[in-house]
């Protein structure tokens, strides 16, 4: 599965209020939690984004409470992936059990600009940087952590496997 999108460069340490604020954990409504999702945090992101584009972040990605409206709204929002130099743990599960593709690779992380149009592999792990020619590795999710991710998640995956 390839995935492409325009970067949005975000630093190390975003944590789960920024990436959705407290005051919207009143509801699970995936819609409403896209609506609000790095609404603190990156201004722009609400008017500047388009469906597909990806998340570069820093060290720690997703630290903070283990809510799992944090990688709800980024998949909801439309975020075809997160690549970061590392992720908390508790945000790389939840990540995986709601369907939303997550890459470690410190050399993207560190190299990739915003706006830098992006091409992922996701069985491989490469990422290629179109604007500069520029390829990065990442660590591929094992087999069946992918059969997670392209089910849409952990709930179809097991329903899937029950049917």
């Amino acid at each position: 599965m390839e995935l492409k999108g325009r970067a949005w460069k975000l630093g190390a340490d975003v944590d789960t209020d920024a990436i959705i604020p407290a005051r919207y954990l009143t509801t699970s409504d995936p819609d409403e939690l896209a609506a609000h999702c790095m609404e603190d945090a990156e201004p722009s992101f609400p008017v500047g984004f388009k469906a597909g584009d990806i998340f570069v972040a820093g060290k720690n990605f997703g630290c903070g409470s283990s809510r799992e409206h944090a990688p709800i709204a980024i998949k909801a929002a439309g975020v075809s992936c997160v690549i970061a130099r590392t992720f908390a743990r508790i945000f790389y599960r939840n990540a995986f059990n709601i369907g939303l593709p997550i890459f470690e690779s410190p050399e993207a992380a560190e190299d990739v600009r915003d706006g830098d149009e992006l091409a992922v592999d996701a069985d491989t792990g490469t990422i290629k940087n179109l604007t500069t020619g520029r390829i990065y590795k990442s660590a591929p999710a094992p087999p069946f952590m992918q059969e997670i991710i392209a089910a849409g998640g952990l709930i179809n995956y097991v329903s899937a496997k029950l049917k």
